[in-house]
């Protein structure tokens, strides 16, 4: 196979930029111009190549495509441009930022001029500073030129890059970087604009409805303890953190605090109408989505923006502005917008989701032998944890109480303490005194107790870390310990990253920290549990990917669930064959009973 490695230079000013807008956006908005290309094909010398559209794609042209790896960094970007506006489909798709991603985890800067540096390939000019608001007519032979030079010089960074760090990186993990990047630059899903143009209206005029109906004045709004309890009257326990100044619990009500920008989000309504007015924006975040959607149908198909390798645990995250992986599911006014993610003509939709992978996992990992049997006969586990918590025979156990069951079995598994348990109780509806939370947490740890050293395993684990010592974590051979990173090696072959892992010991007390973008970050045993089955649960559901898209097209991967575009006369079949794969276990998982659910529909909300 040929190796193609390329970077485009465009138009860009001070308002069309890709600081200002999409990827999508830019790529298909009128203003869009490309100024030159740069290519190297193999190891041959780089070229650089300008011109009319026209005389560029005659250019492209003349490579054999069809059996190339694209090699970019960033080629969510350049295979977008080399799709979307010349038809060329390269046979493969690779991305250096995304190998960097993988290999240095998300806490490092994976730009080109930043990965550049840690490899010592070279340094990353300047030169496209110069070029801001600048058409192809506009630059001089010379201005041109050196432009030329600015842009090689990155194809050969990229290529010198791809060679060092895909000599020893995982063969599916490549695959899966290609997969991933098709759901963007080659897309399958429409969107229903007349679904969704009456469902922005719909919102704009229920947003206004709920915060006249919530009665909420502009000094309960900007009043911490004011908003606060309008939030505990909806059943939301209000966001806190630790004060930098008094060091005591604070209300985490500004703009840049995570748990109250979380609730913009929230499954309310009225909570999200309340955030958005408190934070001064007019819009909710439903109503922005959704107008970034109908904007979206107006130029095309919609591109699935997944970002690989977007979490610490190498999960996908959303991308270009359009979170696909928290898109509101419950009621009819939350299942809009999926909804309007509809299939192409003669094409049904599947949507196949992993069942309860992270607490089989767990239990697995952690031996608990009973747990895991439960699992793999298919026993409903929430209702056996309910009958020990109120000590009833499981054909007498409520639905509130199988909830309660539920919440523990979800919830406990990572080392999670009575208040913390109450509050979540709480969130969602049920009330529970403190004292009642101690008991029933001591009941799952008493009747999981393998689960409970697991953590404490992890603890050790961490010690083991500082002091550049190798311990064992889990059943045998699955994880490995690796103290010269301070890491986890997981099946995938990547590393589970806790750069510059510290800790402070205050009498028998001991606090682990480690580094990342936004400061220092507590981990602790349980916490490291909850890291590794998020991150052993994409390796599987990784390899699940891969063995379906050998037969169907993947267009969707969301949380622990994939979901595939396949035609109307093979639904039967394809619902048969994905849900094999969801159900097949690796050959390092021997042991671990996976399951899984799936739906069909011609709109991605019908699948669910």
């Amino acid at each position: 196979m040929d190796f193609i490695t390329l970077d485009f230079e465009t138009y860009y000013d001070k308002e069309f930029s890709l600081k200002k807008i999409t990827t999508e956006e830019y790529v298909r908005d009128p203003r869009f111009e490309v100024i030159g290309v740069g290519i190297k094909f193999n190891q041959e010398a780089t070229e650089w190549a300008s011109g009319t559209p026209e005389q560029l794609l005659k250019y492209l042209r003349q490579f054999p495509w069809q059996n190339a790896m694209l090699v970019c960094h960033n080629t969510m970007f350049d295979g977008a441009i080399l799709a979307w506006k010349y038809g060329i489909y390269p046979r493969v798709y690779a991305d250096t930022m995304c190998i960097a991603r993988a290999i240095h985890g998300v806490e490092t800067s994976a730009s080109l001029q930043a990965v550049s540096e840690k490899y010592g390939v070279g340094k990353k000019g300047t030169e496209v500073v110069r070029a801001l608001g600048k058409h192809r007519e506009d630059f001089t032979s010379e201005e041109l030129s050196r432009y030329g030079d600015y842009c090689v010089n990155d194809v050969d960074l990229t290529f010198k890059l791809f060679t060092k760090m895909a000599k020893d990186f995982p063969r599916p993990e490549m695959k899966l970087i290609d997969l991933t990047l098709r759901m963007f630059i080659q897309p399958a899903l429409d969107l229903d604009l007349g679904l969704l143009e009456q469902h922005l209206i719909e919102t704009r005029d229920r947003k206004d409805a709920l915060l006249e109906a919530a009665g909420v004045t502009k000094e309960e709004l900007m009043s911490n303890p004011k908003f606060a309890e309008v939030l505990r009257s909806l059943g939301v326990t209000p966001p806190t953190k630790i004060s930098l100044t008094t060091g005591k619990e604070a209300l985490a009500f500004a703009k840049t605090d995570e748990g109250f920008l979380a609730l913009a989000e929230h499954d309310n309504e009225q909570v999200q109408a309340l955030v958005a007015a408190r934070l001064g924006t007019k819009s909710t975040l439903e109503e922005t989505r959704t107008q970034r959607f109908i904007d979206i149908s107006k130029r095309g198909l919609l591109p699935v923006p997944v970002r690989y390798y977007a979490a610490h645990t190498g999960r996908w995250g959303g991308d270009d502005k359009i979170n696909l992986q928290n898109l509101p599911s419950r009621g009819a006014n939350g299942k809009k917008l999926k909804n309007s993610i509809i299939s192409p003509a003669g094409h049904t939709l599947i949507d196949a989701d992993s069942a309860q992978i992270e607490a089989r996992v767990l239990a697995w990992l952690a031996e608990q032998t009973e747990l895991t049997k439960s699992f793999a006969k298919g026993e409903d586990v929430y209702v056996k944890m309910a009958s020990h918590i109120y000590d009833a025979p499981e054909e007498k156990i409520t639905k509130e109480q199988r909830f309660v069951g539920k919440t523990t079995i979800l919830g406990a598994g990572y080392g999670m303490g009575a208040p913390k348990f109450a509050a979540q109780l709480k969130n969602f509806g049920v009330d529970m005194d403190i004292g009642e939370a101690r008991r029933v947490i001591k009941i799952y740890r008493d009747t999981n107790w393998k689960i409970n050293k697991l953590w404490r395993d992890a603890h050790r684990s961490l010690v083991g870390l500082t002091k550049n010592e190798k311990t064992e974590l889990g059943v045998g051979g699955v994880l490995e310990i690796v103290p010269e990173e301070t890491a986890i090696r997981l099946p995938s072959g990547l590393l589970l990253r806790y750069d510059d892992l510290q800790f402070e010991q205050v009498d028998e007390n001991v606090t682990f920290t480690y580094k990342t973008r936004k400061g220092r970050t507590n981990i602790y045993g349980g916490k490291v549990i909850e890291n590794v089955c998020q991150a052993v649960a994409r390796c599987i559901i990784g390899e699940q990917m891969l063995k379906i898209a050998k037969k169907y097209r993947v267009v969707l991967t969301v949380h622990d669930s994939v979901v595939c575009c396949v035609k109307d006369e093979e639904v039967d079949e394809a619902q048969v064959f994905i849900e094999q794969c969801m159900r097949w276990t690796p050959d390092w998982a021997k042991g671990l009973p996976i399951n899984c659910e799936s739906g069909t529909g011609k709109s991605y909300g019908e699948c669910g």
